[in-house]
């Protein structure tokens, strides 16, 4: 039996540019390397709440 794990698409909306070393450091622990990128990653609450830390510079594209 295959389980199939939830997943949510966030995209990069602002620059980390004057921001804290905090919010560079959530940011960049994501996974993004460019502005308008966008990703997939596993919908577990360490990544909600990382979402939730910096919800200036991100946003939730899909959550599947």
């Amino acid at each position: 039996m295959t389980t199939k794990k939830k997943t949510i698409q966030i995209k990069y909306v602002r620059s980390v540019i004057c921001t804290p070393k905090k919010h560079k450091a959530v940011v960049k622990g994501l996974g993004f390397t460019r502005l308008n990128q966008v990703i997939e990653r596993e919908d577990t609450p360490s990544i909600r709440g990382m979402v939730n830390k910096v919800p200036h510079l991100v946003e939730i594209v899909n959550g599947k």
